[in-house]
């Protein structure tokens, strides 16, 4: 009976002594290193086969497509659209999940971490959205002091103007929402699991370049649209505003990609997508309080969203409430100074602040 104690202890220490050993030879052999799970030819193939059941919806029905008696902008349109759009995304994300735990071998937790959808990090999804405001010093500063904005913003005006037609629902929940989980949390996973795992910094940088032009590209779409609403519109200005759009969604896809490796956070990216889909894009010549728009709102056919994007034109100007400007008021030449000033400072503060302000432990890679 005296015996039995001893031998139950003695089983507790030689185990520890197991799990020390393990892990002990753990360190000391480093890493296991995994072969690729999938290629990246197959990741190639199901990224653009995802990216075509997300732009297919909007033209598969007479409901979601548009025609020269019914626009993109009209609410029946934006209702069946994101309809669509959630089917769309809801098969993709089977189709992601199924490959990332079939052949990924990975567990349902391991899942929803490469997806981004959990654990949620509220401060480090703030600090992303820190990250994107400093890039928008400048027309925040235009915005909220010179047009005098920022009153609403505090009394939440703002936002209930933003959202309360379809067309403010449609850019800033419902948009970027869908094309984030689509273009970040469906698409990175499956091009991670084409890597070796770990996979070093050197094979995944690349994808930060490469995954936006998803995005970029299935924006060319806007083109046919933009053709039935401004059918006398000469072809190569139509191009220079599908060109400067593919340009502007893939840019802001780099700075998407790279937050979403570096803090696993899709809440982060959809908020930075939201975020920039209110500010549109920023004023880069004129002065101040003098004129409506920036030009290149104008030039690529109204704010800076994507697939089922913002109105076209200016028609829509009162449903963009954080980049209203006010005509003919006359400042001084100080304000637009410090306007240039807080642009080109902002975008040195962002290059700055962008590893610290994205630095996570539930990062997705190592970059």
């Amino acid at each position: 009976m005296l015996m039995a104690p001893i031998l139950s202890k003695s089983k507790e220490v030689l185990e520890r002594l197991r799990k020390h050993r393990t892990q002990a030879l753990a360190v000391l052999q480093g890493p296991v290193h995994k072969d690729p799970a999938i290629s990246s030819s197959s990741a190639t193939v199901l990224s653009v086969i995802l990216t075509v059941l997300f732009v297919l919806p909007l033209y598969a029905s007479p409901t979601t497509r548009p025609s020269q008696t019914l626009t993109r902008d009209a609410p029946s349109v934006i209702q069946a659209r994101i309809r669509a759009i959630a089917f769309s995304c809801c098969v993709s994300a089977s189709v992601t999940i199924f490959i990332t735990s079939y052949y990924g071998g990975a567990s349902m937790q391991d899942t929803l971490h490469l997806l981004g959808w959990w654990p949620i990090n509220l401060p480090e999804t703030l600090k992303s959205l820190l990250l994107v405001a400093v890039l928008f010093a400048g027309p925040l500063f235009e915005s909220g002091v010179v047009d005098g904005q920022f009153q609403n913003w505090l009394r939440g005006s703002t936002a209930r103007d933003m959202l309360s037609p379809w067309i403010g629902i449609r850019n800033y929940i419902a948009g970027p929402l869908t094309e984030e989980v689509l273009f970040r949390s469906l698409l990175t996973p499956l091009h991670l699991l084409s890597l070796p795992s770990p996979a070093p910094p050197s094979s995944v940088r690349p994808l930060i370049f490469t995954l936006p032009l998803y995005f970029g590209i299935a924006h060319i779409h806007h083109l046919y649209e933009f053709r039935l609403r401004h059918p006398f519109e000469p072809v190569p200005l139509s191009l220079l505003r599908v060109l400067l759009q593919f340009t502007y969604t893939s840019v802001f896809g780099f700075i998407a990609e790279f937050v979403f490796l570096r803090t696993g956070s899709l809440l982060a990216c959809v908020l930075a997508h939201a975020f920039c889909n209110a500010m549109g894009l920023p004023r880069v010549w004129g002065k101040v309080g003098e004129q409506e728009g920036n030009g290149l709102d104008e030039l690529a056919g109204g704010e800076g969203e994507v697939v089922i994007g913002p109105p076209e034109g200016k028609e829509k100007k009162k449903d963009e409430p954080l980049v209203m400007r006010r005509a003919n008021v006359s400042l001084g030449i100080a304000w637009t100074v410090a306007y240039y000033a807080l642009l080109v400072g902002g975008a040195a503060g962002f290059w700055k602040l962008l590893y610290p302000l994205t630095e996570s432990k539930l990062a997705l890679s190592t970059l």
